[in-house]
């Protein structure tokens, strides 16, 4: 009959062995990771939790003591977000500008959507630019791109000219560009799977907004 004292001691045995040459596997590929440069970072899909991932990644820069800044192109001043509410508790490390006027059905003048898309850019350019802020987010800036009130090729050229090297940028929304994608050095994409919208339930606070 097996000791199950002996049994247990030779499992816990190759556990170790295992989880030792996975880590020495894993530390000679860390090794080899030594660059840092600033990110163009890309969340879309269908799937909830775009701006959700991306206001991750403002708050641990919020938690190390850098300053973000997050342009939200679709969003408006009238809504009342967590985020925003959030945000604001940060005046010395947040830069918050909601640009937006709510979505495209809402304001259904598209004259107006292209010139709030234009100032949110104008003033997204200021904020890459500026050294101060170790990360931007650009909120929603794929739902602009996919109506065409701003031009791909504009955005591409000065993501590729002009930010600064060490500089973090992330745009969230729905049907990224291609060329956007693949220019970029991260993309997540979100995928439906399964949301309470198609049972009924509506957008609710503290879950959507």
């Amino acid at each position: 009959m097996t000791n199950p004292f002996h049994a247990a001691d030779d499992e816990n045995a190759r556990h170790r062995e295992k989880t030792r040459k996975h880590k020495a596997a894993r530390d000679k590929i860390m090794a080899t990771k030594t660059g840092e440069k600033g990110l163009l970072i890309v969340h879309t899909g269908t799937g909830k939790g775009k701006t959700s991932a991306a206001l991750g990644m403002v708050f641990r820069h919020i938690g190390h003591g850098y300053p973000v800044a997050v342009v939200q192109f679709t969003k408006s001043p009238k809504w009342d977000t967590g985020e925003a509410r959030v945000l604001a508790r940060f005046p010395d490390l947040v830069t918050l500008h909601v640009m937006g006027e709510g979505f495209t059905w809402e304001t259904q003048d598209r004259e107006r959507d292209i010139a709030a898309a234009r100032k949110g850019w104008e003033r997204a350019k200021e904020l890459i630019r500026d050294d101060r802020h170790r990360m931007v987010l650009l909120d929603e800036l794929n739902i602009v791109l996919r109506y065409d009130y701003l031009p791909i090729d504009e955005i591409l050229a000065f993501l590729r000219d002009e930010k600064p090297a060490d500089k973090h940028v992330v745009i969230t929304g729905r049907n990224a560009h291609a060329s956007l994608i693949e220019m970029a050095d991260l993309v997540t994409e979100m995928t439906l799977v399964k949301h309470p919208f198609r049972a009924g339930v509506k957008a609710q606070k503290g879950v959507e907004f």
